[in-house]
């Protein structure tokens, strides 16, 4: 079943209707939908489909040989292996001067490291032989750094012989609620929590009546596919994952800023800045400041890919009973009793969505959001707002600037006035009398009566879970 893509699937086909050379480049991180999103568009197409190995240039010339031999001659045999890239490459230069065919180069980054001349041959070839042709050329590739350096930058070969990209993102909490309609808002929020949007791991949670016995089954099991899949994904990507590994259950435990992360790792300030960037260049780690900040000083850290969030937060810990298969036991004390805590954060991100991509009737278009935390004087702590959105300059009041403050509540009890009180206290600690400040308070489990009168007065914009999901 394919979902959730039509946008891009429409795209692409919009430019394989204009029958005339193309050269799109599809990247995302591993598992989000990438190969079905190609699966989709090609089923219907004369296609020469080329899954690069990452293996050596020699099985990748056989592998290419294969996908060609396929199409030439679907019901043949043993496909014969040509002499060189360049005699392959030629025959389809041939295909392609009259029969519109999609050539498909999937993971990209394999084929290019197991021979480097790869980008070179292909730029020759986009700006000579296949110039005029029609073909319609995908490459499409996993390694966000190695995508965005060695094929999208100035510096790459093929530097300007895109006719178009698509950077395949996770899908929103709308859109992966979309495989479970049927599930009641609170349960997809909490899988899209676990999962992170990427609708091969929804696929494989395989969620039914019971997501308790969904994780046990698919998480906390030694022989489950998700039990590894973190750690696989850090082989494939890094050469020294031990280390990765303790950086990201520091942050998984709470460790935010940098001295901690050090601290609880063990690796000197230099050293693990350097780790840490490499998470961040693959979307794992997230590098976050206070949204009407831009210090340095300020910045924290946390893990941007909610599968790795709750793999790392829930699984290590928990490595001896589930070794022992006796997870079962105490899954309520272990981990059960913990997801509402842990939904915190998630709640906010699927807020701040909610704010981009789906509310309606907005005050103001909004031109950057996050969050803020600093120093409250009166109370001698630091605090934090879950949402600061900020319009643009040109879309700022006169006399000040617009800015809309949110929190997320994601309890089991209904959020109360002094939640109210609380985000005008800490508005003020950044805004002043000339700026206009519109109060959105987002609730999981609803609102008290005396909130609920301050939303008739429009003093605040209240919203519940279900109105999220589109239920409300």
């Amino acid at each position: 079943m394919f979902l959730c893509r039509e946008t891009e699937l429409q795209k692409l086909n919009n430019r394989f209707n204009k029958n005339q050379m193309e050269c799109v480049i599809i990247y995302g991180r591993r598992r989000v939908g990438k190969t079905a999103l190609i699966n989709e568009f090609v089923k219907d197409k004369p296609v020469i489909y080329f899954p690069a190995l990452n293996t050596n240039a020699k099985d990748n010339l056989a592998a290419l040989s294969k996908a060609i031999h396929a199409y030439l001659n679907p019901d043949a045999g043993a496909a014969p292996v040509y002499n060189s890239f360049d005699d392959a490459f030629a025959e389809i230069t041939r295909i392609v001067q009259t029969k519109r065919v999609v050539f498909v180069i999937d993971e990209f980054p394999y084929l290019a490291k197991a021979d480097s001349s790869i980008p070179s041959r292909l730029q020759h070839l986009l700006d000579h032989d296949w110039k005029d042709s029609k073909l319609y050329l995908i490459l499409c590739g996993s390694s966000l750094s190695f995508m965005e350096k060695e094929v999208l930058s100035s510096k790459s070969p093929l530097f300007g012989r895109r006719t178009a990209q698509l950077k395949i993102e996770p899908l929103t909490y709308l859109d992966a609620a979309k495989f479970h309609p049927e599930l009641p808002p609170a349960t997809n929020a909490l899988i899209y929590g676990i999962t992170g949007g990427i609708p091969h791991y929804i696929n494989k949670l395989a969620v039914e009546n019971n997501l308790k016995d969904a994780l046990l089954e698919n998480f906390f099991d030694t022989s489950a596919y998700l039990f590894e899949e973190p750690q696989n994904l850090l082989k494939q990507e890094l050469r020294e994952p031990a280390i990765y590994n303790s950086i990201l259950t520091a942050i998984a435990n709470g460790a935010a800023k940098l001295n901690e992360i050090s601290q609880r790792t063990g690796l000197e300030t230099a050293k693990c800045t350097k780790y840490i960037h490499v998470l961040t260049e693959l979307g794992i780690i997230q590098k976050i400041k206070p949204v009407t900040e831009k210090a340095e000083r300020k910045t924290l850290y946390k893990i941007a890919d909610p599968f790795f969030r709750f793999w790392y937060r829930f699984v290590p810990g928990n490595m001896m009973p589930i070794s022992a298969g006796t997870i079962a036991r105490n899954y309520d004390a272990a981990i059960g009793s913990y997801l509402s805590s842990y939904m915190g954060p998630v709640f906010e991100d699927i807020c701040r969505q909610y704010l981009i991509y789906y509310a309606e009737n907005l005050p103001f278009a909004i031109h950057e959001i996050g969050e803020w935390w600093g120093p409250d004087p009166a109370q001698k702590k630091e605090v934090h707002l879950d949402i600061v959105a900020l319009a643009s300059k040109e879309n700022n009041i006169q006399a000040g600037r617009r800015f809309l403050i949110g929190a997320c509540k994601y309890k089991n009890e209904k959020t109360d006035i002094e939640e109210l009180n609380l985000i005008r206290a800490y508005a003020s600690l950044f805004t002043n009398a000339n700026d206009e400040c519109f109060y959105y308070i987002f609730s999981k489990s609803g609102f008290t009566d005396a909130l609920l009168e301050k939303q008739e007065k429009d003093e605040v914009r209240l919203v519940t879970l279900e109105e999220m999901y589109g239920k409300g």
